[in-house]
């Protein structure tokens, strides 16, 4: 589903950059556009969805964070549970990827 939104936001954003319809054309789009973003239901699917991967990925972190985490850390090589390690260590003290502070 996500490839196919993709492949169509693509496509109309390579239509209205590339068409030659003159601004009329483009002004109906940026109109029906507007008109879809602005739907209940549209809305209340993106709510929805962006709801439930925030829940999923929150479950996903806990728990490979927790216990379950410590368990998984010892199956994967020690190269890979050093890396992991230094980067919660970083994350508690409020590093970025980058060396930096996240304040």
């Amino acid at each position: 589903m996500r490839y196919r939104l993709t492949f169509f936001a693509g496509l109309a954003c390579g239509y209205v950059l590339g068409t030659r319809a003159g601004r009329e054309r483009y002004e109906q789009l940026k109109k029906s556009v507007r008109q879809v973003s602005q739907n209940p239901a549209v809305r209340n699917a993106a709510e929805s969805a962006g709801r439930t991967g925030r829940e999923v990925a929150g479950k996903a972190y806990h728990s490979v964070s927790g216990v379950v985490g410590e368990r998984v850390g010892d199956k994967v090589p020690d190269s890979v549970a050093q890396r992991v390690r230094s980067l919660r260590e970083r994350s508690r003290n409020g590093e970025d990827d980058w060396g930096t502070s996240n304040t």
